[in-house]
Formats: structure tokens, sequence, C-alpha cells
């Protein structure tokens, strides 16, 4: 749960440094997406971290219940693979404005897809209730941020040592 704690500590913190990509990464990796709203990750792990307001956990809660039951039924390559390293947690605890915290937990994050609830929605779910994704969209208490994150360090081995030029 360690990555939660961070990822909570970041959101709670309020402080949005913008992303700086490791050095020992490729330019190929490197690459944000265009869209400014995109959920793609440059790196092999990713976070959401997602507010909600009180008033409408009910509604967020319905979508990412729908995805995630039209996820567990698609056959798309892609998307499949994407859903075996996605998973989603709720805090127990609010943040400083009362709002719930949602943190979608990629790991790994798989390239070049955009982990978005509306998008996947959109193309899994046909029968899907008219006004439900417009609840969706104003249940957010504050955009999302979304963390690229590269392992600095595995906790329960013993440090590599980095050798000196």
């Amino acid at each position: 749960m360690t990555l939660i704690s961070i990822a909570l500590s970041v959101l709670l913190s309020q402080a949005a440094a913008p992303p700086q990509p490791p050095a020992n990464q490729s330019p190929a990796q490197a690459t944000p997406p265009t869209d400014p709203a995109s959920s793609q990750f440059i790196t092999e792990a990713g976070l959401l971290l997602v507010t909600i307001k009180p008033a409408s956990v009910t509604d967020y809660e319905l979508v990412i219940r729908t995805l995630q039951d039209a996820l567990s039924k698609d056959t798309d390559a892609k998307r499949v693979q994407a859903a075996k390293g996605w998973r989603v947690f709720k805090a127990a605890e609010a943040d400083a404005k009362g709002n719930a915290v949602f943190i979608h937990v990629m790991m790994p994050a798989l390239a070049n897809f955009d982990y978005r609830p509306s998008l996947l929605i959109d193309e899994l779910v046909k029968d899907l209730a008219p006004d439900l994704l417009t609840k969706y969209q104003e249940a957010f208490a504050t955009p999302p941020t979304k963390l690229s994150l590269t392992e600095f360090a595995q906790m329960s081995v013993a440090p590599v040592e980095k050798k000196q030029d």
C-alpha cells in the first residue's frame, strides 16, 4: 500500500509540479500524448488520483462498475491487457475539502492506451443510460491528477550500488 500512501500525499498536498521524465528513459517513452485530457502513461506504472464530490459518489461508482463489467466481457486484446493491470481503490479518508478520493493504479501501464473511463464506456457500452456520462463528468471535484511512475526503490531488497565513472 506504499504506492497508495504516496498518491494520497501528493493529492492532499495539492502540489502540482510538472512531470519530469527520468534521465534513463528513452525518447520514445518520454513523448507525452498531445491531448492534455489523455490518461496515457509514459512509464511502466501510472496513477490517476480522482476527487469526487460527496453527492456524486454513487454516480461515479456506477460508471466505474459499468466499465468494469464491460471490460470483464471484452475480447479486444489491447483492452483486455490494459484491464489486467488496472485496479481502482477508494480511500477511507476524504480529501481536505471533504471529497471522496479514488486511486486508479495501472501496473503495468499499457503504452499508447488511454485509460479515460468515459472514452472506454463510449466504445464498450451501447445501452448506457443517457444521463450517466453527464453525471459522471459533473462528479469530479477537480480534474484528475495523472502521474507516470518509474520505480525508484524496491524496499524489500538491498539497494544496488551505482558504479562511479
